[in-house]
């Protein structure tokens, strides 16, 4: 056997093997490419008619929030421009629970509930991350059929790669007529479509894996140059006395950052979860993007500025090892190149979900005919 045909077993096997999860995967990639632009659609109860009134500390409106889900743990609260609502995300792990309260900024009165874990993008999450299946289990299948799925790219290519130079043309374009075939229609669209796509396809499945396995993400950011923690710390406070009394410092550093940072889209404020730890806050430069926010980290009690040893930090300071590590998300739905972005990542998801479809009818077509052969011969 040839190196070529061995290659081309492989490819068959681990297709076949990983065919109907890389479709879920690539299908779900599809509908969640414009998740923020459709919801933005009917998201009106998340806006306000602006006061001249102070807006609520992140101390009143955790309480508040509180109200609704006394029993869950308060993950964060987002605040944004004078006419938006105040969010507060309750999040659990086990059992699994995420909801936001959406608070009016001035009077606190509750405008909404969200619930993060149903609905229609919820459930595409779900099959995108884990088919579906308990968390553990499912995210493991997704990390290993990806993981395979590069390597199947890898390999189509080799197998696409004509040996002689003039058969170059014919696989790089549709060449149908009236009298071709629906077999030889269905290798064209898996191979000239596989080739167009491999890239991207490569890239969108490379930067999935790097959401799924952290050595993977270790690897490539020590390969890049990195020197820093590739991984979120939020670094302890420098003093060592709690403050006492009514004053709570913390109360004072969204207004603070606001008068900082007027540009920013919002401030997501992470409450400290022991007496040691530092508020932690994730301040957004842009809309619908990730990797340009910065993460800031203050003392509770003094309200002093620390810095991070990981790579999480304010985005100024990012080299590229970090900066690529940021981009990651990002990069993975589109959205690094704004809506253009969006639309390349919905059609290499929308193709890249039909190589499995077509592989498999490839692959039924010849074991099909092969056992029909066999059947009349045996006749």
């Amino acid at each position: 056997m040839t190196a070529k045909k061995f290659i081309f077993q492989v490819h068959k096997i681990l297709g076949l093997a990983t065919g109907l999860v890389v479709f879920i995967v690539a299908i779900t990639g599809c509908c969640w490419a414009f998740r923020t632009e459709i919801e933005s659609l009917y998201d009106d109860y998340k806006t306000v008619t602006p006061q001249n009134l102070p807006i609520l500390t992140p101390t009143k409106a955790k309480l508040l929030a509180e109200q609704v889900f006394p029993k869950n743990t308060v993950h964060g609260t987002v605040f944004k421009k004078e006419g938006d609502a105040i969010e507060v995300i309750f999040y659990d792990a086990e059992p699994e629970f995420y909801q936001s309260v959406f608070l009016n900024p001035y009077s606190g009165e509750v405008i909404q509930v969200d619930d993060h874990t149903s609905g229609f993008f919820a459930f595409i999450l779900k099959g995108h991350m884990r088919l579906w299946l308990p968390k553990k289990i499912g995210e493991q299948v997704v990390g290993a059929s990806i993981l395979i799925f590069i390597f199947i790219i890898i390999s189509g290519f080799i197998i696409w790669i004509p040996k002689k130079r003039k058969n170059l043309k014919q696989r790089l374009k549709f060449d149908w007529k009236k009298t071709t075939r629906w077999k030889r229609k269905n290798f064209d669209l898996h191979t000239v479509i596989g080739f167009y796509i491999c890239a991207l396809a490569l890239v969108l499945a490379f930067t999935g894996s790097m959401m799924s396995y952290n050595w993977l993400k270790y690897v490539v950011y020590k390969s890049t140059g990195g020197e820093k923690e590739a991984r979120f710390i939020i670094p302890e406070n420098l003093s060592e006395t709690s403050t006492k009394g009514d004053v709570i410092p913390m109360d004072y550093i969204i207004v603070k950052l606001l008068k900082e940072s007027p540009e920013a889209k919002s401030f997501e404020l992470h409450y400290p979860k022991t007496e040691d730890e530092s508020i932690y806050i994730e301040v957004s430069n842009s809309d619908d993007l990730f990797y340009d926010s910065d993460f800031r980290f203050f003392d509770q009690n003094t309200l002093e500025e620390i810095e991070t040893p990981g790579i999480y930090g304010k985005y100024k300071d990012a080299n590229v090892a970090d900066k690529i590590q940021r981009m990651n998300y990002d990069i993975h739905i589109g959205a690094i190149g704004g809506i253009v972005g969006k639309i390349i990542a919905f059609i290499i998801s929308l193709l890249t979900a039909s190589l499995p479809v077509t592989g498999f009818l490839l692959w039924y077509g010849r074991h099909y005919k092969k056992k029909k052969t066999q059947d009349i011969i045996n006749a």
